[in-house]
């Protein structure tokens, strides 16, 4: 059977989408295919993100990663919003989920820690759906 494709999108494709896409892959990848995109693109992925999923899992996100846009991901078969606190992204279609995650730009290693161990959990409880 076919492997699922799930989109975790936000606008910037820059952190949260990131992130989920890299544990989506080192944890997931046996259930479901990972991929992130945005509706606007950063020339870069947050380093926050990359140097914190480095310390934490090991996963160097700039070496498999980038931020792209939603047009350039294979069609979702589930897709997912981070979080709309910075506006929601529309990608011609509703959403399957909202994980309601707070941006942690620009905030604390412990804030980005929390969000990353929100995402964690997130993967892990969608691995058994």
């Amino acid at each position: 059977m076919k492997k699922p494709k799930v989109a975790f999108i936000c606008v910037h494709n820059s952190c949260r989408s990131q992130i989920a896409e890299a544990l989506g892959k080192h944890l997931a990848s046996d259930v479901f295919e990972s991929y992130s995109a945005g509706t606007e693109t950063k020339p870069q992925i947050n380093q926050d993100a990359v140097r914190l999923m480095k310390e934490l899992y090991g996963i160097d996100m700039e070496k498999t990663q980038y931020s792209k846009l939603i047009t350039d991901i294979p069609e979702p078969d589930i897709a997912i919003s981070m979080g709309c606190d910075v506006g929601c992204p529309f990608i011609g279609r509703a959403f399957d989920d909202n994980w309601k995650l707070e941006d942690p730009t620009g905030k604390t290693d412990d804030d980005f820690r929390v969000v990353i161990q929100q995402i964690e959990k997130n993967i892990l409880e969608l691995k058994k759906k």
